[in-house]
């Protein structure tokens, strides 16, 4: 089924959560989303085995910094139950979660990482749901752009 590799792009903060500590990591739940688009993303369509851009934003030069592949089906975010965490939601429930979340592994660290500024310059990256979902943290990615991304960071596609 290599045919229905999907490819998405997940944005975080690098004081939040950076490619070194992904890289490090190895593996993570990327909790915390809560845009219900994105999070529709993640529940009904991404899949084990989706390539996904690893983009450091809110910062002066957002960029795409390496990749990652999805590595497990959506579950229930435990963040939304934990008082304690800032990603607590008072009106979800273990019965009825409101947020879901997949885990994504560590796929490579770009060397060159690609600027946002150089994506807007590339004609071929003009579609991208990035520039028109800009405040999603997770957008869908064309096979095409994801190729055209890894050319412009000199990145092998693994």
């Amino acid at each position: 089924m290599a045919d229905d590799k999907q490819y998405w792009l997940m944005k975080s903060e690098p004081s939040d959560y950076s490619i070194d500590d992904m890289e490090e990591d190895g593996e993570t739940p990327w909790t915390g989303v809560r845009n219900y688009g994105a999070r529709n993303f993640m529940r009904d369509d991404m899949n084990v085995g989706d390539g996904v851009l690893f983009y450091h934003s809110n910062i002066s030069t957002p960029v795409i910094v390496g990749t990652m592949e999805v590595s497990s089906e959506p579950y229930p975010d435990p963040l939304q139950f934990d008082p304690s965490s800032k990603y607590f939601d008072e009106k979800s429930s273990e019965s009825e979660p409101r947020w879901q979340l997949v885990d994504v592994k560590f796929v490579q660290k770009f060397e060159n990482p690609v600027t946002r500024d150089a994506m807007k310059e590339e004609a071929a990256l003009d579609d991208m749901e990035l520039f028109r979902l800009g405040r999603y943290s997770i957008t869908p990615v064309r096979e095409s752009e994801w190729k055209k991304i890894h050319e412009m960071a000199g990145a092998e596609i693994k």
